[in-house]
């Protein structure tokens, strides 16, 4: 896959990195687009167990939004924009079969911290900052970010960190339950593949069940509890859980095709 904006290096563990160095990695409305295309191609590739997403360089994983883009936009251009920047990337990253995993780098604003939040998971290098600073543009977090840092830091963090639009360190945010560890840079990588390959040795499958039961359990709509019923009971119609059931009494590692 070739791209302007994005690089991918493709394998059991896929790497994709943001590539607008000279814009921080500032996510505008064709690097979005690449992103979904990037990962709705992989999510539909089998070869493929887990993807990493991180930005190039070592100041950014995304600095926000290209502001640029956007800035005598109308009530309903910006209402367009958030609508469809959620849906090609945003939720669709959050909803993905395949597990995504953010490397943060660096600054991690706006939609960075938004796009980071929208994954699986997230881990940070030590001089990781994050924070939503929108408010202090005149406007709101547009692609998720009122919804999922709640969800992840609790209501109070939350209004903190939008209402004063600053920026937390990676130690804060390891505190506050925002990212799961944090390394030095340099060990950044090698750790978020050193979990993909933990990951990679697990049911593909049952991952992907995993997904859309947490994910209903925080939908407004959803019903998490008859999600995960509904999705432990499919598990056993499928290969995976013949073999996973098949090698613990043959006691071997099981193999997930």
């Amino acid at each position: 896959m070739k791209f302007n904006n994005i690089q991918v290096q493709e394998g059991k563990t896929t790497i994709v990195t943001i590539n607008r160095p000279t814009k921080l990695n500032a996510l505008n409305r064709e690097t979005i687009q690449e992103l979904h295309d990037a990962f709705k191609t992989l999510d539909k590739d089998k070869s493929v167990k887990v993807i990493i997403i991180t930005g190039s360089g070592e100041k950014a994983f995304v600095a926000g939004a290209d502001i640029a883009e956007f800035s005598d936009f109308s009530e309903k251009e910006g209402g367009k924009l958030a609508a469809k920047g959620q849906k090609l990337l945003f939720n669709f990253v959050e909803n993905m079969k395949t597990p995504v995993i953010a490397a943060i780098n660096g600054f991690a604003l706006g939609g960075g911290l938004e796009l980071a939040m929208a994954c699986h998971f997230r881990v940070a290098s030590d001089n990781a900052k994050m924070g939503l600073p929108e408010v202090s543009l005149g406007v709101i977090p547009g692609y998720g970010g009122t919804q999922r840092l709640p969800q992840l830091v609790g209501k109070g963090i939350a209004f903190e960190m939008i209402m004063t639009a600053g920026m937390i360190d990676a130690e804060k945010a390891l505190a506050h339950g925002l990212v799961n560890y944090v390394v030095p840079q340099a060990e950044l990588l090698p750790l978020c593949e050193k979990l993909a390959g933990k990951i990679s040795n697990n049911s593909s499958v049952a991952i992907a069940y995993a997904i859309k039961a947490v994910n209903a359990g925080f939908s407004t709509n959803g019903d998490g509890f008859k999600e995960e019923i509904k999705a432990f009971g499919e598990c056993f119609g499928t290969n995976d859980f013949k073999e996973g059931t098949t090698a613990f009494l043959e006691k071997r590692k099981a193999n997930f095709e």
